[in-house]
């Protein structure tokens, strides 16, 4: 007589392929993922970063006023803006991979053609493409590493790729230091060592790979178990645990458009998310960018300005590096909420700072904690939505953030006007505590699978 066997002594169920990504230890092949997204990442920053340092020298070469010193910052968030929704919308269509490439491919070539720059007008342009090819890349690259890293560690990992802003940054000082003050054409050469990417690009399309959800969702699942075996080979696994029966292709599902993010359910984590991306964008670029500038106004030549805002800038890599271990041990929300009021008190004691050391301590202490914030608001970001949302919700919310980063170098010149540092720091304060106050209306998802 045949006896049926219990479900609870059956064999078990082989497990998915994203519990066998989660199931692995740090690699070499994540760090190669993390290493070869993070270059671009750092060479993004570059760019962002000279801006800057251009802006201080035209404001003495082409005898710019602050008002078409701030166009000149602000319009490649413009750009930026426009790029982080489309980049998002691009990538959960076309693939990670690819969206990538193009847009580390865009802006390095724009940067490029704007160190050729004939007028204010013709370097208005080239910042607009500059930013699109930008604000694209940074919601799809964090969101690609997300989706390999494993779970009980993926906020460090994104974390460590965010810390390669810092890299970037350090590098624009150094350049911005180095190379704008040698000569009138030195800001030129600073922008065309920007160009970087456009060859970078050519080594992301070849040696990163696809994200496997997304290979999954649109059934390409001989792609997906190949990319899994090969991150089980790096970490010594020749074989799944468990036998894996190839799936038949399926057609894909139904694409969500962007409206999805606030879809019932996701409207109280979507509205907190597009808070803390707008008031961290606003406090952030407002008072980084304008800084070699406020310094020279402030009475500092041109080569001490760049001096101080090299050393400053030196305090982000602590601020990621504190923040990987953070949010592992306190969590998102804790971590990316004292990082923001951090940031905050900062702002106001650079506002208020009435010596050279007061300044710079000042500016250690904003360039610490509001870079910590940053590498925590990337590791929370694409944990707030499933995969065939991820990067358009990632996207929009950095697109909407970006709207911030528009408005705020445009509101430096009249802040100053009407109270000087104090208002203008103690404004990007507000925006600082506002976005601490939004980051509790986010999931907290430490520790857990992304889907």
């Amino acid at each position: 007589m045949s006896h049926a066997v219990p479900p609870a002594l059956g064999p078990a169920a082989a497990p998915t392929r994203q519990e066998r990504l989660d199931a692995l230890p740090f690699t070499r092949a994540h760090g190669r993922l993390v290493a070869g997204s993070g270059v671009g990442w750092a060479l993004d920053a570059m760019d962002v970063g000279l801006i800057g340092f251009v802006m201080a020298a035209l404001a003495v070469q082409w005898d710019l006023g602050p008002t078409t010193l701030s166009w000149i910052a602000s319009v490649g968030f413009a750009g930026m803006a426009v790029g982080a929704s489309l980049g998002g919308l691009l990538a959960d269509r076309l693939g990670r991979r690819q969206v990538f490439a193009l847009t580390l491919l865009v802006y390095g070539v724009a940067t490029g053609a704007a160190a050729l720059s004939w007028s204010v007008g013709a370097l208005l342009v080239f910042r607009f493409l500059i930013g699109l090819g930008l604000g694209a890349e940074l919601p799809v690259a964090s969101t690609l590493v997300s989706e390999y890293a494993p779970a009980r560690i993926r906020g460090r990992v994104v974390v460590a790729l965010e810390s390669f802003w810092a890299v970037g940054w350090t590098l624009a000082a150094l350049i911005g230091y180095l190379v704008v003050p040698t000569s009138d054409d030195g800001w030129r050469w600073a922008l065309a060592l920007g160009a970087a990417p456009a060859l970078w690009s050519v080594v992301v399309r070849l040696g990163l790979p696809e994200s496997v959800r997304f290979l999954e969702s649109r059934g390409r699942h001989a792609e997906a178990e190949a990319a899994v075996r090969r991150f089980e080979e790096s970490a010594g696994v020749t074989a799944p645990a468990h036998p894996v029966t190839e799936q038949q292709p399926t057609p894909p599902p139904p694409r969500p458009g962007p409206a999805a993010v606030w879809a019932p359910g996701r409207r109280r984590a979507t509205a907190s998310m597009w808070a803390v991306w707008f008031g961290t964008n606003w406090s952030y670029y407002g008072a980084f960018l304008w800084l070699p500038t406020l310094l020279v106004a402030s009475g500092m030549d041109l080569v001490r300005s760049f001096g101080f805002t090299l050393v400053i800038t030196l305090a982000q890599l602590p601020g990621y590096l504190v923040a990987a271990v953070l949010v592992e041990v306190w969590g998102r929300r804790l971590t990316l909420s004292t990082f923001l009021l951090g940031s905050a008190g900062a702002a106001l004691a650079f506002g208020t700072a009435d010596t050279e050391r007061g300044v710079l301590l000042a500016g250690l202490a904003l360039s610490f904690c509001n870079l910590g914030a940053w590498g925590a608001l990337y590791a929370v970001s694409p944990e707030v939505y499933p995969t065939p949302l991820r990067a358009t919700g990632v996207g929009a919310a950095a697109g909407f953030g970006r709207l911030a980063s528009i408005a705020a170098p445009l509101s430096v010149p009249p802040l100053l006007a009407v109270g000087g540092e104090p208002v203008l720091f103690a404004v990007f304060g507000a925006f600082f505590v506002l976005a601490a106050a939004a980051t509790w209306g986010l999931p907290e998802r430490t520790g857990a699978a992304l889907d």
